[in-house]
């Protein structure tokens, strides 16, 4: 069994509600034949390299301005991964819908590690009674593909499936890049459904504001984060790598952004693939994104 996140406990003491909850997703909806393996043991994977930085709850973190529970009691646990199956698609879908649900209506914030980038589907999908919500996708690409293989629950279809749910109300994407993400007919579908397709070319040249700058102030916002989104330099362990993406700094820029802007209601970090990573280089960025993302979330008032 792997250390929590962190070190962080499967519950705190005193039965004290916490404010997030951790979870990993090995498994979402793959397609025919193929082998999601690469991701399965992803959460596994961040977790231990966490752990180098478990010591340091106390410390200055500098990406925070200051400890990462910002003076206040720990309020987060793991809660391990679930029992998900490569066999299972369906079963697969329920358990992180239920996990999600049964999580924010205890009045916590869910975080999750997946698994491949159909595991934000059900996440997503989790948070019907808890809407509306605006969504953050940080990704190389789109995801607006009705189906693939027969599969519309796929992880290329990922923002399709999101922007048929009632409760989700808009749409950012931004880091997106490259071919191969999408046909015409794709952008032409996300961009008449009113998301807004924020490439990487964009952010460089005029910094995070041109993604965050579409998301409402006040809004209830859920942040994907697939790890292709950044730079292969600094995340390399992806199963496409795609010169020319985010790098570290604005990355957690627009988790700190959202936080501010609106509110960070949940956060789910997916696609680490970890035969590919090199001297465990996307772990660690990995586990780097999740601290600012709950250090973000402890913050809000």
């Amino acid at each position: 069994m792997h250390p929590g996140f962190l070190d962080f406990p499967a519950q705190l003491p005193g039965g004290v509600q916490p404010r997030i909850v951790l979870f990993g997703a090995p498994h979402g909806s793959t397609y025919p034949g193929a082998d999601a393996s690469g991701f399965a043991g992803a959460a596994a994977t961040i977790r231990a390299a966490s752990q180098d930085d478990a010591q340091f709850l106390d410390s200055w973190d500098f990406d925070l301005g200051g400890p990462l529970f910002d003076g206040r009691e720990p309020c987060c646990v793991d809660a391990g991964d679930l029992p998900t199956s490569v066999l299972d698609n369906a079963g697969n879908r329920k358990l992180i819908e239920e996990k999600t649900r049964a999580i924010l209506a205890a009045g916590a914030a869910p975080l999750m590690i997946g698994g491949d980038d159909s595991v934000p589907i059900p996440f997503i999908a989790g948070f019907a009674d808890h809407g509306p919500i605006w969504i953050l996708q940080i990704d190389a690409h789109i995801d607006w593909r009705d189906e693939r293989y027969g599969e519309p629950l796929g992880y290329s279809s990922t923002m399709r499936r999101a922007s048929e749910m009632p409760h989700v109300a808009g749409i950012v994407q931004a880091g997106i890049r490259g071919v191969g993400s999408a046909r015409p007919l794709e952008v032409e579908t996300a961009r008449r459904w009113g998301a807004h397709l924020v490439t990487a070319r964009e952010i460089h040249a005029e910094g995070i504001e041109a993604a965050l700058r579409h998301i409402p102030a006040g809004a209830r916002v859920v942040v994907t984060l697939d790890c292709d989104g950044l730079d292969p330099s600094v995340m390399p362990g992806v199963a496409g790598r795609t010169p020319g993406g985010l790098t570290y700094q604005q990355a957690i820029g627009l988790i700190e952004g959202v936080s501010q802007r609106g509110r960070l209601a949940g956060f789910d970090l997916i696609e680490f693939q970890t035969s590919a990573d090199i001297d465990g280089l996307s772990a660690l960025t990995a586990a780097r994104l999740l601290v600012n993302a709950i250090g973000r979330i402890v913050r809000q008032v």
